[in-house]
């Protein structure tokens, strides 16, 4: 997953317009207009680094320059140096907050991220995110699941279907045919769509089967349900686990034989990681 250079910019300026406002009143104060500095941005602990494209772009937008040391994705240790930064100090103190938490946010997912794929090395499953993500800034998010080593699901309502449990029972009012009726609707409307069906219990999954879907989620299921509900399918549709899943159980529920399992956690609650931006005397 790539972010456009023109994305890139929009979100920076919003980001500076927000913080900066009508000017950085303590660095103006404090700082003398003609100085000129170097900074280091780094790791205080362990982590995969995301985000340098939108670092980069904060100080470029301020006059300074931006040269990575360490390559996006790659795992850094505690001290190690991140970036370094030249050019004018006003404009390296004035970025500073900005750029940080852009790295300190995209780098706390790709590093939970990368804790997940690392747990269920060896089995055939994929790692999802979720559509739990900040609001606006779901492309960034994202962008550091795959970054982390993850696959992003849907990036939204209009990239496939997925009939959940509040659709499956606005359907099942209208009649046991319903379901099959909707999925056949889409595959002659949108054809190019995939078709997901949410599924609680085993006879759900046989229902979604006989109904066409592609990928069905089973949610909440215990282990045994998993390993029934893949040997009742029979790769007729791919597998997704959903609910609940933490690093300490996702080996187990990988090892039942699902093709993925989508994790909110990567989103809605990866900890920012601890960075730090340093001016040399």
């Amino acid at each position: 997953m790539n972010l456009p250079a023109e994305l890139i910019q929009n979100l920076v300026r919003a980001a500076l317009a927000e913080d900066v406002g009508g000017g950085d009143v303590t660095t103006e104060f404090t700082v003398p207009a003609d100085r000129r500095g170097t900074a280091h941005i780094i790791a205080k602990e362990p982590c995969v680094i995301a985000g340098l494209p939108l670092a980069k772009a904060v100080f470029n937008e301020l006059g300074a320059r931006l040269t990575t040391l360490v390559l996006e994705g790659e795992l850094t240790d505690t001290g190690q140096r991140i970036c370094e930064i030249t050019g004018p100090t006003r404009a390296i103190l004035t970025g500073e907050r900005t750029a940080l938490n852009f790295l300190q946010r995209l780098s706390g997912v790709a590093t939970l991220t990368r804790q997940f794929v690392a747990t269920i090395a060896g089995t055939k499953a994929e790692i999802l995110d979720t559509r739990k993500t900040t609001p606006t800034l779901r492309v960034l998010e994202k962008y550091a699941v795959a970054i982390g080593g993850g696959t992003n699901h849907r990036l939204g309502l209009f990239d496939a279907v997925m009939i959940k449990d509040n659709h499956r029972a606005i359907l099942d009012a209208r009649g046991s045919a319903a379901l099959a009726e909707a999925v056949a609707a889409i595959r002659r409307q949108r054809p190019e769509l995939p078709v997901i069906i949410e599924a609680d219990t085993l006879t759900d999954v046989e229902r979604a089967v006989a109904a066409g879907a592609n990928h069905i989620l089973l949610d909440n299921m215990t282990l045994d349900e998993l390993r029934d509900a893949v040997e009742l399918v029979a790769g007729r549709a791919k597998l997704e686990a959903s609910g609940g899943v933490r690093v300490a159980t996702v080996r187990q529920i990988a090892e039942t034989g699902v093709d993925y399992i989508s994790v909110g956690a990567l989103t809605h609650s990866a900890r920012a990681v601890d960075l730090s931006l340093e001016v040399l005397p």
